[in-house]
């Protein structure tokens, strides 16, 4: 093999080690950059529904005299002649662990309350629907003394006959029990556009108005019972209520323990 060959073999042996080289280098460049850094899963979205119209709401049902009617992409709920109580609910069943949101606007601030119940199920783990449970019309004791089993929080509290209260309550059912209170939710008189937050992380409940904190307590499974797992949503009002929602989106817990 003559000299210029040995030379040009050389050379290109030279050159493709400079080239390994650098790209090991550009690897560990990288590989220190990013090491650092945490990208989380973006949560998985479970239910998701905007509220603007009828033909977004199949499955859900409504118990009591309760309506719903759609304007400008909202859904306005209230009880026709301020009839009777009402409850609305969301034919999904979530797991013992998600984050619910959505938006909603007094329309009525003369009067009214609001409830959202959650992990709902009949006390021998029957769906809510089950037709050999109880009927419901609304009536608060169906829902918090008798065959379902869930958690509930007022946020909203205008009550003609309580003018006095002043505070959010969670309470779990069907022993009907404050477990928690915290501050007002939704001010009695506020027309603004309030956004909701519902954090149910195994045993612990968080929730936000405002991204302010009202609520936040942990069932500890012992003292009233073993802690609701799975179960449907569902939105109460009082009779005298016309309240206005949209954007109602239930997802995975995004951030577990920092709620």
């Amino acid at each position: 093999m003559n000299s210029r060959l040995i030379n040009q073999i050389d050379k290109s042996k030279k050159n493709a080690g400079l080239h390994y080289g650098r790209l090991w280098v550009m690897m560990a460049f990288f590989f220190i950059i990013f090491s650092g850094c945490h990208y989380e899963r973006k949560p998985k979205v479970l239910y998701e529904n905007d509220f603007s119209s009828a033909e977004k709401m199949e499955g859900w049902q409504m118990e009591g005299p309760g309506i719903v009617e759609f304007a400008e992409g909202w859904m306005h709920m209230y009880a026709p002649e301020q009839a009777w109580h009402h409850v609305y609910w969301c034919p999904v069943d979530f797991p013992e662990s998600f984050e619910a949101s959505w938006e909603m606007q007094n329309m009525h601030p003369e009067a009214g309350l609001c409830i959202i119940f959650f992990a709902a199920l009949g006390t021998d783990g029957e769906d809510i629907f089950d037709p050999s449970l109880p009927a419901r019309d609304g009536t608060f004791s169906q829902y918090t003394k008798d065959k379902i089993n869930s958690y509930h929080i007022s946020y909203y509290a205008n009550n003609p006959k309580n003018q006095e209260r002043e505070a959010a309550h969670l309470r779990k059912n069907n022993m009907f029990e404050i477990v928690q209170q915290g501050p007002e939710g939704i001010t009695k008189s506020s027309v603004d556009i309030h956004k909701i937050r519902l954090v149910k992380e195994d045993a612990r409940i968080v929730f936000y108005v405002d991204d302010v904190k009202i609520i936040d307590w942990t069932d500890d499974g012992t003292s009233l019972g073993p802690v609701y797992g799975k179960g449907k949503i569902g939105f109460r009002q009082m009779q005298w209520t016309h309240f206005r929602y949209r954007n109602f989106r239930v997802s995975e817990v995004r951030n577990k323990s920092k709620a």
